[in-house]
């Protein structure tokens, strides 16, 4: 039986699941990760806080697909600028999206466009050192307010509180952490809509905050903390209080958690100076003085971005992840931003799946290369463990590796012989 040639755009969790599932499936399939930027695996490297390096660990197994599997990395490439869709779908049977989402969802309230306001993804790739956030980092002043209540808002928290010594064996540089010094951050306001017992955190997130020490928590006035439901909830309420009993330093960064609360409308003349906001279920309105603004309210398609999922429809069934004839699309991209890694690997399954049957089922007709001639710039794997090789050497003792911060420093490195 003839196999498919298969595109997959994107080479983070979603696509290297995507590309393991389907290298099951044909051994002899070729298949090739295009990624636009000089380095592989995506929010495995940029998303997830650089403070989680069990969790970006989970790069080792990818590597294996290109060292072992026979999957080809194709790098420094963006579809829709370097090479075109139309191109890339002529060249190849299958063509997979999992281009994730990097925009951040904007509070859509009054004043949400002032100066001082930051998405939570940003903010999260400065701190990973990702070259096109390095350039002009942002200043946040002593008093922070974060919008959301999720796993991120918390990542923020821990990464805004944090102590020096407390990020030995991360992947946090000097040029990031000689940022967050520079802050000054006294004050951290988190607003969440949910009651507590309700808040979209995990419970090992919150747990993980009673481990820093110079931080201070407490329960902001009119704090819902609700009713536990279900025993996920309770365990949330038992960290919750876990963490607001333990004996707070004397000194630290004052972190104050305002459950139940939505933002009506921030207030300034030229740069975010003061937030109004609300119980959720309605009642007496507070304002809160600030310096910065930080929203961790979920992701949507970065407006730059060549690729919109939304006009590509064609023979579309977003349940399986078909956009159109041959073209297919998983992770965030496919179902929106929600869902850990492991979440990921389970959607890559899921459309995965749905392309086999496609081909076994004769629906999609084969025959094309696989191959197509690719700008000079582009770069392979080799190019990229020369770069991983160079991160590590410098990474010094307390860090696991020390990342290059610029596309042209990536490059200098890649073309060292």
């Amino acid at each position: 039986m003839s196999v498919p040639s298969i595109a997959i755009v994107g080479s983070g969790p979603s696509g290297c699941y995507m590309a393991q599932t389907l290298r099951k499936a044909w051994p002899e399939a070729p298949i090739t990760l295009f990624e636009r930027l000089p380095v592989p695996y995506g929010l495995a490297r940029y998303g997830v806080a650089p403070d989680h390096p069990g969790t970006k660990a989970i790069t080792h197994q990818f590597a294996r697909l290109f060292e072992r599997e026979n999957i080809r990395f194709c790098g420094n490439l963006e579809i829709g600028r370097d090479i075109t869709l139309p191109a890339l779908r002529e060249h190849f049977d299958v063509v997979v999206l999992t281009l994730g989402l990097a925009g951040d969802t904007p509070l859509g309230i009054p004043g949400d466009t002032l100066p001082g306001i930051l998405g939570a993804g940003r903010l999260t790739r400065l701190l990973n050192d990702h070259p096109e956030e390095c350039e002009s980092p942002p200043i946040l002043g002593e008093r922070v307010a974060i919008i959301g209540n999720g796993n991120v808002a918390i990542d923020l928290i821990r990464l805004l509180a944090k102590r020096e010594d407390e990020f030995s064996g991360s992947d946090l540089s000097p040029q990031s952490l000689e940022w967050l010094r520079a802050q000054q951050v006294r004050q951290i306001e988190v607003i969440g809509r949910s009651p507590a017992a309700q808040a979209k955190c995990d419970t090992v997130m919150l747990r993980e905050l009673s481990k820093l020490s110079g931080a201070r928590f407490s329960l902001a006035p009119g704090a819902e903390l609700g009713i536990a439901q279900q025993p996920a909830e309770q365990a949330r309420l038992d960290a919750l209080r876990e963490l607001l009993e333990r004996e707070q330093p004397a000194e630290g960064i004052n972190v104050r958690l305002h459950f139940g609360k939505v933002p009506r409308q921030v207030l300034g003349q030229n740069s975010v100076e003061r937030l109004r906001i609300a119980p959720s279920s309605g009642g007496e309105e507070q304002e809160l003085m600030l310096d910065s603004l930080i929203t961790a309210i979920g992701f949507n398609e970065h407006a730059l971005q060549p690729l919109h999922r939304d006009s590509l429809y064609g023979d579309a069934d977003l349940s399986c992840g078909r956009l159109d004839h041959g073209l297919y699309c998983a992770g965030w991209l496919r179902r929106g931003p929600r869902g850990t890694i492991p979440e990921n690997r389970a959607d890559a399954r899921l459309v995965a799946d749905a392309i086999i049957a496609a081909v076994n089922n004769d629906q999609l007709p084969l025959g094309k290369p696989g191959e197509l001639a690719l700008p000079a710039h582009a770069l392979d794997y080799r190019a990229w463990q020369r770069i991983d090789r160079h991160e590590q050497q410098q990474a010094g003792s307390q860090r696991s590796r020390q990342k290059l911060r610029s596309r042209a420093a990536m490059l200098a490195v890649a073309h060292q012989q």
